[in-house]
């Protein structure tokens, strides 16, 4: 049970090509977005269509893997858990942001190489 105190798993498309950098130490880091979609019916029976954003973060051979494979629109499948961090941004206010460290990932579109 503790695999479940923070788990999560999401299925959605890249809002945009994936920012991979390599960092002094050698580590490599991907930074994307995914949005996944939840339609419903309204109260007046209309169908709706809410878009939610997700940050991802993922490290080593996972964003080796973003690097060369994922661009805008591919759809993947994720697995990771929830972090949060802040900074100061450049007037000094404290920033928080939510994201999440995948942990593993699949393709979903059926020519991920392109």
């Amino acid at each position: 049970m503790n695999a479940l105190k923070n788990s999560v798993r999401l299925i959605g498309h890249l809002g945009d090509t994936p920012k991979v950098r390599k960092l002094e130490s050698g580590k490599t880091v991907a930074n994307f977005s995914i949005a996944t979609n939840e339609i419903y019916r309204d109260s007046n029976g209309e169908k709706q269509s809410e878009t939610t954003w997700h940050r991802l973060v993922a490290w080593g051979k996972q964003a080796e893997i973003v690097e060369n494979y994922l661009r805008k629109g591919s759809e993947i499948a994720i697995e990771g858990k929830l972090t949060n961090r802040s900074y100061d941004d450049k007037n000094g206010v404290k920033q928080y942001i939510t994201e999440i460290l995948v942990n593993s990932l699949l393709m979903l579109d059926k020519n991920s190489n392109n």
